[in-house]
């Protein structure tokens, strides 16, 4: 057996249990030692019977013998006493009938459980026993709990990965040798052991270091790889035109702040290079990304060269091209925007195709679909990415080979990013924040609402729709859910239409519907001929409706903190006072994220507390990044993120090739591949 070999080398796994593991990831023996544990229990402890308090125990005792028997409504009681020199304990399992016949009668075994009051005795409950011996693997030791599947449990994947261990010899070393001298790092052989079967706490915090620093290596290298190759490219110079800079500025109804005015000119001073720009944008809902872009892409179009919009989804894209329509035309260049989206008739775009090849338009909003269509770019300069931060090596080769050259990149997102994450994210990317709202935008109102005082609410609210103003009601789910009690779009529709806003204009949007029917229910909204859109989170990113001054979200307690402030980011856009009110579930205590939005609007700060509190999957929710893949390493342990960093960048200054370390290239290999855009 080798680490290559299938699951299936392993004593009692049959073709059953390895569809159950292939469900895990868990493919090969090596695979197995690298499934690491989600938490563990604390079993180390063990004392002896007459010093155990109520809690989780852990004692070494002989156990006499197990009886089992049937109590009311079928339900099995297996119990037997343990014993060592101090005294005895009950032992009492429930409905695990085979537990009598599997206890050896007079030996001594680890016994571990929660030691607590049952029907007016003491007893240990449901423990797990284990005859003693040098190398205890379910108890009298930390034990590791993993994610588990059905019919496949953590016990068995602890047998499974001890059967293992005598392999662990014969992993080559992944890290070079100076690496792990500089970092003092233990060997991955002896981290992994370790990560199963700790001594101590103090070993797995060794352990999970190693594996965490190589966690952070591995996402550095690819992004520094990316961003050392992507230099080597060429990109066209689009010069710098102040007059023009100053003609558009000139006519916005507004004042660029002091951070658009500083990431434009980043934007300015990368286009200038013949190295194509990578730079990601940040900035809070409402910033004014979409203004900065046009500023860059007005420079381009200048030049003769087109400039490509890509957003998310159709909705997104339509808004774009209205919005960046109106910010062209005073320049006298409305005309030279397109849409191109799947929902055009074939006639529309056929004639957006034939006006993009010819060179008539020069600035194409629409989907990713405008790379992956058979669209004939005339003489591509720039691309912008809205809500896409990693814009893949695959997709610059389908621009450059539409282009005849690498495209500058500038990518958007309205997602705050805490910097320790941008950075080990997106390191190939040059990254700007604009943290600055314009002038007069008033900051969100945002309260935490009981159900109790729905009635109260739904009144306030009332008075704003006769005000002439909207509202959107969003829920977490699209229909009933026996599986999760929450409201749904579908419930709260017909509950609001029909009874506390039937006097009023109601719509029903969610992800279920067709692309038209969505696009005309939001059409209608935007023209005022709804006052109530009921919503699932399909109205997120970007949606702008100046018009609609509250935001209700139902089950607010079942969002991220991320999520919650960019959904209060589609109110209050205009100079009307916006409002979001966080619907509880039920009356109990909000929680520490849900006060944080009604004391702060700063999407950054928000963002840093979400990665304290909840991990960097928060930030991202579901997340369409496989590339982040940190199991270990924790993005809020800025000394590890500072030290891979340094060593990536030492790897590549070194000249280290990486064919000599086949597993860091295997991996760091799949990071560069990754992206977000399929």
């Amino acid at each position: 057996m080798t680490l290559t070999s299938n699951v299936t080398s392993l004593k009692g796994v049959g073709e059953e249990l390895a569809k159950k593991f292939a469900s895990l990831g868990v493919y090969t023996v090596g695979d197995l030692l690298e499934y690491y544990p989600r938490r563990y229990d604390d079993y180390s402890h063990v004392l002896p019977i007459n010093r155990i308090k109520p809690g989780v125990v852990t004692i070494k005792a002989v156990i006499k013998q197990a009886k089992g028997h049937f109590v009311r409504r079928g339900m099995h009681i297996t119990e037997a006493v343990a014993s060592d020199e101090t005294g005895s304990v009950r032992l009492i399992w429930f409905n695990q009938p085979y537990r009598a016949a599997a206890i050896k009668a007079d030996s001594e075994y680890y016994i571990s459980g929660e030691f607590a009051l049952k029907r007016q005795r003491l007893s240990i409950q449901n423990p797990s026993v284990e005859l003693v011996s040098e190398f205890p693997v379910n108890t009298a030791r930390i034990i590791p709990i993993y994610r588990e599947t059905r019919g496949l449990k953590s016990a068995q994947i602890r047998r499974l990965i001890r059967e293992s261990l005598p392999l662990l010899p014969s992993y080559t070393e992944t890290l070079p040798a100076w690496m792990i001298e500089e970092q003092k790092l233990i060997p991955k052989a002896a981290a992994l052991r370790t990560m199963h079967f700790p001594g101590n706490t103090d070993e797995l915090v060794e352990a999970k270091r190693r594996l965490g620093f190589e966690e952070v290596l591995e996402l550095t290298l690819a992004a520094l790889l990316n961003k050392y190759e992507l230099m080597q490219e060429h990109a066209i110079s689009i010069p710098f035109d102040q007059g023009l800079a100053k003609e558009f500025v000139s006519h916005l109804p507004f004042t660029l702040t002091d951070a658009q005015k500083k990431t434009v000119w980043q934007i300015y001073l990368d286009m200038q290079k013949t190295q194509p720009m990578n730079r990601l944008v940040e900035g809070d809902v409402g910033s004014g990304k979409t203004v900065v872009a046009t500023m860059a892409a007005v420079m381009a179009m200048k030049q003769g060269f087109q400039v490509a919009l890509m957003a998310p989804t159709e909705l997104l894209a339509r808004q774009h091209a209205e919005t960046i329509h109106d910010l062209l035309e005073p320049l006298g260049q409305s005309g030279h925007v397109t849409l191109l989206v799947g929902g055009l008739k074939p006639k529309q775009k056929a004639e957006a195709h034939k006006r993009i090849k010819s060179g008539d338009v020069g600035f194409i909003v629409g989907t990713n679909a405008i790379i992956q269509e058979k669209v004939d770019m005339h003489k591509l300069g720039l691309v912008v990415i809205d809500e896409q931060h990693r814009f893949g090596v695959d997709q610059r080769k389908a621009l450059q080979a539409k282009a005849g050259h690498m495209p500058h990149v500038l990518s958007l997102t309205a997602t705050p990013i805490p910097r320790s994450l941008a950075l080990t994210l997106y390191g190939e990317l040059d990254i700007s924040v604009i943290d600055v709202k314009p002038a007069g935008r008033k900051p969100i109102i945002t309260k935490i609402t009981s159900p109790n005082s729905r009635k109260a609410l739904y009144e306030k609210i009332d008075q704003e729709l006769a005000d002439g103003r909207q509202m959107f009601v969003v829920t977490p789910l699209i229909s009933e859910s026996e599986v999760m009690p929450a409201r749904s779009a579908e419930e709260v529709y017909e509950e609001l239409r029909t009874k506390a806003f039937k006097h009023r204009r109601v719509g029903l949007l969610h992800g279920k519907m067709k692309p038209q029917e969505k696009d005309d229910i939001m059409q209608q909204f935007m023209r005022h001929e709804l006052d109530i859109l009921v919503a699932t989170t399909v109205i997120e990113v970007g949606v702008n409706v100046p018009n609609a001054t509250v935001m209700l979200i139902e089950n607010a307690e079942r969002f991220g903190l991320a999520q919650i402030h960019q959904l209060r980011g589609r109110v209050g856009r205009a100079d009307y006072q916006g409002y979001a009110y966080l619907m509880m579930g039920d009356s109990s205590e909000p929680s520490r994220r849900l006060r944080a939005l009604e004391s702060s609007t700063d999407g950054f700060e928000l963002a840093e507390l979400d990665l304290e509190i909840r991990g960097p999957g928060a930030i991202y929710g579901t997340m369409q990044h496989g590339q982040l893949d940190l199991r270990i390493a924790k993005l809020t342990d800025t000394k590890l993120i500072a030290a891979a960093r340094s060593s990536a960048q030492a790897f590549i200054d070194k000249g280290e090739n990486l064919v000599q370390y086949k597993h860091l290239m295997n991996r760091v290999s799949r990071l560069r591949a990754v992206t977000n855009l399929n």
